[in-house]
C-alpha cells in the first residue's frame, strides 16, 4: 500500500482523503491535496518524469472549465521525501486539475509548480482548487477512473482530534457555503473534527455516500481502527469498517434548518467547520449552530 508521510503532505496547508464523490475517494485510495488559497500553481507531490498528458472534457458547470487533464508521472520515490512505495515494480502517480505547464519528458521535482489550477466540472461549486493524486502500478491501467490502491498515512502523521459543540460565527461565505471559525485549530501540527469516540473524521457528511476517519494516538497507525458505529454531536452518523465510515441516514441542519451537509478535511494551519448551504443569507459575524438529526431523505450528491 503506498504510503503518504508528513513530508510530503505537509508541503499543502490541507488534504482529503474522502472528501469527493469521485469513484477513487470511496475508500481513500486518491488524495486531494489543498495549496495555499491564495496561489493557482499546482505544486507537484512526487518526483519523476512526466509520460504523459491526457485532456478530457468534463461535465459542463458555469463555474468551471471546458476540460481537465490527467497527467501520468513516473513516480522516483527515492527524491520524493514522505512517500513509501511497495517494492514491486515501477509507480506511475496520476494528478488531475491542472493545466499543465510541463510536457512528456520532463522531469519535476516535488513542489515544483505542474502548471495552474483549474476549477474542474468534476466539483461541486463548494469545492476549492486542489490536486488530486493517485498512485498506481504502471503495468495497470493508468486511464481509468478506478483502479488505483488505498492510501495510507505514515506513522509520523499525526491528526489530533478536535471536539467542537457545533457553535461559530461565520468568518467568511459564498453563494453555496459559509465557513466558521471553530472547530479552531489547536496549534501546529494536523487536526481534524473529532466523532463522539474521540477519531478524526473526513469526507462530505452527509451528501456524499461515505467519509473516512483516523487514529489520533501520536506514532500509531493512523490507518488501523475497529470497526463500529461512529456518532457526532451525541448522533450516530454512520458505521464504519476499518478506517471507512457509511454514512447514515442523517441531515446537518444549520440554525435548525436542513442543509447539504458538512465539509470535512484535514488541517495544518487552519480548520474550522465549512457547511455546505445553498442560497442562504448567512454574513460575516453571524453566530450560528450546527447539528445532526436522524431523517428518511438524506442527501445524497455521490
Amino acid at each position: 500500500m503506498p504510503t503518504l508521510g508528513d513530508a510530503l503532505l505537509s508541503r499543502y496547508p490541507r488534504f482529503s482523503l474522502y472528501n469527493s464523490p469521485y469513484p477513487a475517494h470511496a475508500r481513500g485510495c486518491a488524495v486531494d491535496l489543498y495549496p495555499d488559497r491564495d496561489d493557482d500553481r499546482a505544486p507537484s507531490p512526487v518526483a519523476g518524469e512526466v509520460l504523459e498528458i491526457h485532456e478530457r472534457r468534463v461535465p459542463a458547470k458555469a463555474y468551471a472549465e471546458a476540460t481537465d487533464t490527467v497527467l501520468l508521472i513516473a513516480v522516483d520515490a527515492e527524491s520524493t521525501p514522505g512517500l513509501a512505495l511497495p517494492d514491486d515494480g515501477a509507480w506511475v502517480a496520476r494528478v488531475l486539475h491542472v493545466d499543465p505547464t510541463v510536457a512528456p519528458g520532463d522531469r519535476v521535482d516535488p513542489g515544483e509548480s505542474l502548471g495552474r489550477l483549474v476549477r474542474s466540472g468534476f466539483f461541486a461549486p463548494w469545492v476549492a482548487n486542489h490536486v488530486h493524486l493517485e498512485l498506481r502500478r504502471r503495468d495497470a491501467n493508468l486511464l481509468r477512473a478506478q483502479g488505483s490502491p488505498r492510501l495510507a498515512l505514515g506513522r509520523d502523521v499525526t491528526v489530533d482530534p478536535v471536539a467542537w459543540d457545533g457553535r461559530g460565527t461565520v468568518v467568511e461565505t459564498g453563494g453555496t457555503y459559509v465557513r466558521l471559525d471553530d472547530p479552531a485549530h489547536p496549534g501546529d501540527g494536523w487536526a481534524a473534527l473529532a466523532a463522539d469516540d474521540g477519531a478524526p473524521l473526513d469526507g462530505g457528511l452527509r451528501h456524499y455516500a461515505g467519509g473516512g476517519r483516523f487514529g489520533s494516538s501520536r506514532g500509531a497507525d493512523a490507518n488501523a481502527l475497529p470497526d463500529g458505529p461512529v456518532s457526532l454531536f451525541g448522533q450516530r452518523v454512520g458505521v464504519a469498517e476499518g478506517r471507512d465510515v457509511r454514512w447514515g441516514d442523517v441531515a446537518v441542519r444549520l440554525d435548525g434548518e436542513p442543509v447539504t451537509g458538512l465539509s470535512l478535511f484535514v488541517g495544518r494551519r487552519e480548520l474550522g467547520a465549512k457547511v455546505v448551504v445553498r442560497d442562504h443569507d448567512y454574513a460575516v459575524g453571524d453566530a450560528v449552530t450546527v447539528d445532526v438529526v436522524p431523517t428518511e431523505n438524506p442527501v445524497r450528491l455521490g
